[in-house]
């Protein structure tokens, strides 16, 4: 029982009942997590210490970068990806306790509603991610940032920082964009996939 169990779970999530879905995990699990893991390391590994203020004191600039990245980047996408898998780990893991196989999960109707609500949140969790990055780096990472330092220290109001490859971090600022987009419209088009199939399914009926 414990063993169709794990495996009812493990191939819930590495293979999801549609064919769209199993493109997303794929583009999702291969494509996104790589270009993070191993380019998000290359561009972003090193930004705290080559992030230098005028005048170039370490104080100064560890506060200054400190304001510059409330949160560094590749942790908040590393968070934005655990959380987007969390609703469709919870369905998995609720009908690997069903003991239900992938093939029998869009031919019951309760268990088709709750893929779309994991769907749907999936959904929501990426639009949130998106609205979140934007507020917090914006689209373009400029060559300049002005940092205000008066609470540091009252000889400094206003010190200017050099910001290391943002031309570099542009470009993977607007992947990370693109990734986020494309996720949302596999989503719905899962979705329209599924629906299509249950149309498909009760008109043979």
């Amino acid at each position: 029982m414990s063993l169709n169990y794990i495996r009812n779970f493990y191939e819930g999530c590495l293979r999801p009942p549609t064919v769209i879905g199993q493109f997303h995990t794929l583009f999702f699990g291969s494509v996104r997590m790589f270009f993070l893991g191993v380019l998000g390391f290359a561009v972003y590994g090193n930004e705290a210490l080559h992030f230098s203020c005028d005048p170039d004191r370490r104080e100064l600039n560890l506060f200054c970068y400190n304001q510059f990245r409330p949160i560094t980047p590749q942790v908040f996408w590393a968070l934005q990806l655990v959380t987007v898998l969390v609703p469709g780990a919870v369905f998995h893991l609720y009908a690997a306790c069903k003991n239900t196989d992938q093939e029998e999960i869009l031919d019951r109707p309760i268990y088709t509603v709750f893929y779309i609500i994991s769907v749907l949140l999936r959904i929501i969790l990426e639009i949130i991610a998106f609205w979140l990055q934007s507020h917090l780096f914006g689209f373009q990472v400029h060559a300049l940032y002005v940092c205000d330092a008066s609470s540091l220290e009252k000889a400094f109001n206003v010190t200017k920082c050099m910001v290391p490859e943002h031309f570099e971090k542009t470009i993977f600022l607007s992947a990370m964009y693109t990734f986020t987009v494309i996720t949302i419209l596999l989503c719905i088009a899962e979705i329209f996939e599924i629906l299509c199939r249950r149309l498909g399914y009760l008109n043979n009926q």
